[in-house]
């Protein structure tokens, strides 16, 4: 539901309009893009530069956000998969 909520052409769209130096995200692989976070926040705290920190926030936050949907779209065909299953808690606990 959440993936369908995100395609692939409208998270495109608006993260151009966040900001134009952020290319297609879905190249990279989630460890990929936890370095790039994490090269990013060394980056941040090496400028004292206030324009650049600020690029360099927007750039952070896009990546962080892709991430956390990532996990969640992850999280949620996990879910769709547990509950397709049928093996709840409730069928594993037995209560007399």
């Amino acid at each position: 539901m959440l993936a369908k909520l995100y395609t692939q052409n409208t998270r495109e769209y608006i993260v151009k309009m966040l900001h134009p130096l952020v290319n297609n995200l879905h190249n990279l692989t989630d460890p990929q893009l936890e370095e790039k976070i994490h090269e990013l926040q060394r980056k941040y705290f090496q400028t004292y530069n206030l324009d650049v920190q600020l690029q360099i926030s927007t750039i952070l936050d896009i990546f962080r956000e892709e991430l956390n949907t990532r996990r969640a779209v992850a999280t949620q065909k996990l879910r769709e998969q547990t509950d397709s299953s049928g093996k709840d808690l409730d069928s594993l606990i037995k209560v007399n």
